[in-house]
């Protein structure tokens, strides 16, 4: 992710537009190629080294925001550790200490003004922990970020980096937003089902309108739009873009708060102007929780059958529900509709139960967080029960609530 200080865009007419680089530019291309060697044969190299490097090959001024730009892009797909042989907390003890004890020992023998002897000090400490006094040097400090050393780099290819810039170029500008509008058209319902399990997987707030034949509009809340947690919210919303970019047909416009006074700022994205996405075209993010409570019904609950839902259930045209799983009962075949709700706003949660009550299917069952306080007549309108959690939901609650839909049901 671009901080701040490396996003390069222009105002226009109140909208803020990103400064994209071609990705097909060869100037690029070599600068890019330049930037991936010095990763590509960083490994073992302290943080440092490589930030010198870097700065030898880019200079200063404006021109070089693009290159710290990708820069940024390729140090977060390194791994830097902590090298040394004795925890840096536990050396920079014993060294200070024996410094102490030294400069005691100077003192008690009168040789006030004898010179501070760093080498007896560091020999001394080499004995004590019987390694050799470069280790001692070399991790005395090696917690500072500048001392941390290169484990393993992500590679990628010099167009596949500018790719990632753009991409993250556009998230810096999101990471600004109140609210986004997303339209998406002529997508086939895999797309679709991927897209709302992002949404939902990410934890972002949205709404969608729309249907499978005409296409979706959602409406989502952007960073600034909530009062706490922004930062991580924003991080999250950031990792919705790239699954967007898979759409072949969007529209995305997004009302800002811009610089230091937050000024009203807009922008525009859609699928014309050809931002790759960096993620595969596979699957969907499963929260740990939710993972949790799969493994551990699949051994509660023998006679029913986890499946992971692949369909989007329309509810009308005001909206779409994409229920985690689908739960059959093997003897009889009775399909359960099963959706784990961690992390919505109050009124959409409501407005989903809505939903759910006047055009969802006949059998449901909703895990629910305990930090939700939702009116019980509208849970009770539901075709099926609640069972509230606190951080994963019991398996084997919702394996004996499962059992009150094999009476007076028709089968699946």
């Amino acid at each position: 992710m671009l901080t701040g200080n490396l996003v390069r865009v222009r105002i226009s007419k109140q909208r803020v537009i990103p400064l994209y680089i071609p990705r097909d530019d060869d100037g690029w291309l070599d600068v890019a190629e330049g930037l991936l060697l010095i990763f590509r044969e960083g490994e073992g190299r302290t943080r440092g080294e490589i930030t010198e490097e870097i700065d030898a090959l880019v200079g200063e001024g404006l021109a070089s925001l693009v290159h710290r730009g990708m820069a940024k892009v390729l140090e977060d797909r390194a791994e830097f550790e902590v090298v040394s042989e004795v925890p840096p907390e536990e050396l920079r003890r014993r060294v200070f200490t024996a410094a102490a004890e030294h400069r005691q020992s100077q003192r008690k023998i009168g040789a006030i003004r004898a010179p501070f002897r760093r080498d007896e000090v560091l020999k001394k400490v080499a004995r004590d922990l019987a390694i050799e006094v470069d280790l001692i040097v070399a991790g005395l400090f090696a917690d500072l970020k500048d001392e941390n050393r290169l484990l393993t780099f992500a590679d990628l290819s010099a167009q596949r980096l500018l790719d990632r810039y753009n991409v993250a170029l556009a998230q810096a500008v999101l990471l600004r937003s109140v609210r986004m509008t997303v339209e998406v058209r002529d997508e086939p319902p895999a797309r679709y089902r991927q897209l709302f399990r992002w949404l939902k997987f990410n934890r972002l707030l949205w709404r969608v309108e729309g249907t499978m034949r005409d296409g979706y509009t959602l409406q989502i809340d952007g960073p600034l739009s909530l009062f706490s947690s922004t930062n991580k919210y924003g991080l999250q919303m950031a990792m919705f873009l790239p699954a967007l970019l898979h759409c072949r047909n969007f529209r995305l416009d997004a009302e800002l708060r811009w610089g230091k006074n937050r000024d009203p700022r807009s922008f525009h994205l859609e699928s014309a102007e050809g931002l790759i996405s960096h993620h595969d075209d596979q699957g969907t993010y499963i929260p740990p929780e939710v993972a949790a409570f799969a493994e551990r019904f699949r051994q509660v609950a023998p006679t029913w059958e986890l499946r992971a839902m692949t369909d989007v259930i329309e509810l009308g045209r005001d909206g779409v529900w994409v229920p985690d799983f689908q739960i059959v009962h093997a003897a009889t075949g009775t399909v359960v509709y099963l959706d784990i709700l961690g992390f919505w706003r109050k009124s959409s949660l409501e407005r989903l139960i809505d939903l759910l009550t006047l055009h969802g299917p006949p059998r449901i069952l909703l895990a629910l967080s305990e930090k939700f306080k939702v009116d019980d007549e509208a849970l009770a309108r539901l075709p099926g029960p609640v069972v509230k959690f606190r951080e994963i939901p019991n398996a084997s609650e919702i394996a004996e609530r499962l059992e009150q839909f094999l009476g007076g049901f028709s089968l699946s």
